[in-house]
């Protein structure tokens, strides 16, 4: 089953729901900002995008810059920011089984669907 983590308020992780709406795939819809992953999901996801955690954080967030930027975190800490803070995960994200991608630029989404 595909699932995108999406956040509706922003333009490219609504772009991304429209490509697959127009995939013409079955698909579930996580308002992240709303039901947070918990850290296995996150994990899971970052296996996934085969990235560093760090590699998923939105750093031009306030809440970024305010309370992290320059500090030394470990993976599990960065993992551990975003839960605390969703706004910092990277969006929109596409979970295709054992792939998975970030949806900047889309084309990434479309060569996991």
């Amino acid at each position: 089953m595909i699932k995108i983590y999406h956040n509706p308020r922003c333009s490219k992780s609504r772009q991304g729901l429209e490509l697959l709406e127009n995939s013409g795939n079955k698909f579930e819809i996580v308002k992240y900002l709303e039901n947070v992953p918990t850290k296995e999901e996150l994990t899971s996801i970052i296996e996934k995008l085969q990235i560093k955690p760090i590699e998923m954080v939105r750093k031009t967030e306030a809440v970024w810059k305010d309370n992290f930027k320059g500090k030394e975190l470990s993976d599990e800490d960065t993992i551990e920011a975003m839960i605390q803070n969703p706004k910092l995960i990277e969006r929109p994200i596409v979970v295709n089984n054992t792939k998975a991608a970030i949806g900047r630029p889309l084309e990434n989404i479309q060569k996991i669907i």
